[in-house]
């Protein structure tokens, strides 16, 4: 990997993690287009970028860790859970899921949930404005929504929204609440991979390494900022209708040929 690839997929990702649109399709995509096979040193380029938009988060939302916020982490925490537990039980079986057909179907199959929820939204008055306010029922509930993220393709950021949206948080308190309940999730993610990927960081370009955090943290950072300004004026239907059109992008790309059924990123 090169230092061109590296500021590419580091932009990738800032960009796709916390938007409802799924940083994985996106790797996909790039990584075929660029050549880029799924080696030791990628692996450890995937987990280190990463790693910084999760660092992201707690620079966006520094004023968030102290006591009296306690509640609001431990809301976060309950969220977490049941990913947590369906993740670690049935691991092997999630592992069976992928493939860039599952991403790409998963991709439609999101935008047109994102086009339903957002076709009702607009009847119905939010509850919670704030994500201070979320009680723990809305959290549990969210929890459970960002199951189906163990769906390849379908987002985290995209379940936990939708969650949210559906027990009366408003798109602002949505995007709030699954950036921070980010922490938790993309934590244990990132602290696993990088455990049991430890030795392949010792062949790795570290200048590539490097590269990839920085511009990740600084990309992920203004994204979470962008979008919600960017809500504060529209809805999630424009990115319902990209899911849908990126899934049939995919899905043209794999049926032709340019992706491996096998693609990884």
């Amino acid at each position: 990997m090169d230092i061109f690839q590296a500021i590419l997929l580091g932009i990738i990702e800032g960009i796709t993690e916390f938007l409802p649109i799924s940083s994985t399709g996106h790797l996909i995509v790039a990584s075929e287009l660029m050549g880029l096979p799924q080696t030791r040193e990628n692996t450890a380029f995937e987990v280190i970028i990463q790693l910084s938009a999760i660092l992201a988060v707690v620079a966006n939302y520094r004023d968030k860790f102290t006591p009296r916020h306690l509640d609001l982490w431990i809301k976060v925490f309950i969220a977490f859970l049941p990913l947590a537990a369906i993740g670690f039980l049935f691991s092997d079986q999630i592992k069976a899921l992928f493939s860039v057909r599952v991403v790409a179907i998963m991709f439609i199959v999101g935008g047109i949930v994102f086009l339903i929820v957002e076709y009702f939204q607009k009847n119905r008055t939010s509850q919670t404005l704030d994500v201070e306010d979320i009680s723990y029922k809305q959290a549990a509930f969210i929890g459970i929504a960002q199951v189906f993220a163990l769906i390849p393709g379908t987002s985290r950021a995209g379940s936990t929204i939708i969650g949210a949206l559906l027990v009366g948080l408003n798109r602002k308190a949505s995007a709030e609440f699954s950036f921070l309940l980010a922490l938790p999730v993309m934590g244990a993610t990132s602290g696993y991979e990088i455990v049991k990927h430890y030795n392949e960081f010792n062949s790795a370009s570290w200048l590539t390494l490097a590269v990839g955090f920085v511009v990740s943290f600084i990309v992920a950072y203004f994204t979470m900022k962008l979008l919600l300004r960017f809500l504060q004026h529209f809805t999630f239907v424009g990115f319902g209708i990209y899911r849908i059109v990126f899934g049939v992008i995919l899905l043209y790309l794999l049926y032709n040929g340019v992706i491996s059924p096998a693609a990884h990123a």
